[in-house]
């Protein structure tokens, strides 16, 4: 049994309304939703927002988070990511570090997504609203040093950071970046893929789930969310059992 909620980022089925997606989470006994920026919560949309708000709350199910595409440039406005997530009931906004590559990175950029994410996380703490970075190859956090490193130079206690497992790497180096993020670790990204891209149902990956929930269960600062992202053909009808299989993960 852990404290750790199975959920869905709404990503997963981009073609379906908000309100089918909650239909299908509250059906497969998920708890939280991540709701998308792109399509299903335009930033901005505050009206849009609260209506999903109000048709997840009503479905007894909770806002993970908005999952926003704010990616720290200098010249992008926060506010409106802001403003909607206040009107989704959300308490984390998912951002992204930039659109550089850790490894390819330049000084500059390194000072440049720094400092927008120090005013980023001032201006959400001030509304009690978390920010949480996206764990991804093409950023600056795209391994557990540099997201170590964001986290330090950046210094707030308002940005976090997601995991999920990087593509193609083995289940020890995967579980070996987890644990280097753990303490800072507000929600995990939960898909199989193997052996790059290809979406497999979760349970063809049985040694890293079991492996990662039995440790992030028992973390000092275990994740408050796992959320679902992505399943085979994007297919609908495969929640129920993909969520079936994370539940069992998670003892629930």
């Amino acid at each position: 049994m852990t404290t750790i909620r199975p959920g869905l980022c709404s990503v997963t089925f981009r073609a379906l309304s908000p309100e089918k997606i909650v239909e299908l989470s509250a059906a497969a006994g998920l708890e939280a939703i991540e709701w998308g920026g792109d399509v299903h919560v335009p930033p901005g949309d505050v009206a849009r927002a609260a209506q999903v708000a109000k048709a997840t709350t009503d479905a007894g199910l909770a806002v993970a988070a908005y999952g926003s595409y704010f990616r720290a440039g200098g010249d992008e406005q926060l506010t409106p990511i802001l403003d909607t997530a206040e009107a989704l009931g959300a308490d984390r906004v998912r951002i992204w570090a930039g659109s550089v590559d850790a490894a390819d990175a330049t000084d500059a950029d390194w000072a440049q997504v720094i400092d927008r994410l120090r005013s980023a996380a001032a201006d959400a703490g001030e509304r009690g609203i978390g920010l949480a970075l996206e764990f991804h190859s093409g950023t600056l956090a795209a391994t557990a040093p540099a997201t170590l490193r964001l986290l330090d130079e950046v210094g707030s206690p308002h940005l976090s950071t997601y995991w999920q497992p990087t593509v193609a790497a083995s289940v020890d180096a995967v579980l070996e970046e987890y644990r280097a993020l753990a303490a800072h670790t507000s929600a995990a990204h939960v898909f199989s893929w193997w052996p790059a891209k290809e979406r497999l149902p979760l349970r063809a990956r049985d040694a890293l789930w079991t492996r990662f929930f039995g440790e992030a269960a028992v973390a000092a600062n275990p994740p408050r969310d796992a959320l679902l992202e992505f399943v085979p053909d994007d297919d609908p009808a495969l929640l129920v059992s993909e969520a079936a299989s994370l539940r069992g993960y998670l003892g629930v």
